[in-house]
């Protein structure tokens, strides 16, 4: 198994200060003992209508020479519209993300079924407007769930095809709103049926964290998992370990040393990727600057690589 940081953590919307470039995101990767990056397929970084040719060479020479890999490019798409030209516009993201992949050497692209966004606020993203008053029931009300199910469907259908015509895999992740939960995510990926479309199945987000309902969920995607994230934010206990702060609401801290004896015992042996992607705000509710990033990207290499490495 293999650590990537994803460059979400530093697009310069979750925390007072500026995003990285891609070679400067490289570089902090690797410095900080990661195994290579995880690329959103958005600006500032990795929009594919940003990068030509020449560009996408340079960004192959970066990696080349600071010996990192791009395991995935991410998108973030919503097939979920009701309205055509919606869905092929996000089609279109899609087939020049695959494009980007192949062309950077990465396997997989990440998919959403249907991605609400971000809103930016005074500098700062939120998830607040997307998931309140404008959330994914209010968009369409005219619009009932098992017709969007199918509108997303048809797209994966077209989205696995461009997998197919650029080698590399489509990997659906268990991710709200229009999936509840991990069961949804397999059933879409059955579904449709194709070699080209496998699973991104990430902990932190499932529904339920109790070891019965997360072995029953690996178990049951099986082979089909290609790709995972891991989150949170970090600290030091009082004996030097890094561990999980806690969080909050009282959700249970996910319990990764189990998961990945799952991810061995169905053979994935493929790459954790870290994300910070909320935003981050001190005691006074004021945004934490770009230094608690690099601590918390140096902390969460640190964790993950004890827990592989037990």
């Amino acid at each position: 198994m293999k650590i990537g940081l994803y460059s979400i953590s530093y697009l310069g919307i979750w925390y007072d200060g500026p995003a990285l470039n891609f070679e400067e995101l490289v570089k902090r990767a690797k410095a900080v003992g990661y195994d290579g990056i995880e690329l959103d397929g958005k600006r500032p970084m990795g929009n594919p209508m940003d990068l030509d040719q020449r560009k996408r060479d340079q960004m192959r020479e970066v990696l080349e020479r600071e010996g990192m890999e791009i395991p995935c490019v991410a998108a973030n798409n919503d097939f979920s519209s009701p309205i055509p030209e919606h869905r092929e516009s996000q089609l279109l993201m899609v087939r020049e993300q695959a494009r980007l992949a192949a062309d950077l050497g990465a396997k997989v692209v990440r998919l959403f079924a249907a991605w609400p966004g971000v809103v930016m606020r005074d500098g700062i993203a939120t998830y607040d407007l997307v998931r309140g008053y404008y959330s994914f029931e209010r968009q369409f009300p005219f619009a009932t769930r098992l017709e969007r199910w199918n509108f997303v469907k048809d797209c994966l259908k077209e989205a696995a095809a461009f997998g197919e015509e650029f080698g590399v895999v489509m990997a659906l992740q268990n991710h709200a709103p229009l999936i509840r939960h991990w069961k949804d995510c397999y059933d879409l990926v059955k579904e449709v049926d194709s070699p080209w479309l496998k699973v991104c199945l990430d902990l932190p987000i499932m529904t339920r964290l109790d070891k019965e309902w997360v072995e029953r969920a690996v178990r049951t995607v099986g082979d089909l998992q290609v790709h995972t994230h891991y989150g949170g934010e970090f600290r030091r206990d009082d004996e030097g370990q890094v561990v999980f702060k806690d969080w909050s609401f009282g959700r249970p801290v996910p319990d990764y040393a189990h998961f990945i004896d799952l991810m061995r015992e169905i053979g994935f042996d493929d790459w954790f990727c870290f994300e910070l992607c909320h935003p981050l705000l001190d005691e006074m509710h004021q945004p934490l600057g770009i230094d608690y990033v690099h601590e918390q990207v140096e902390l969460a290499q640190e964790y993950m690589r004890a827990l592989i490495d037990r």
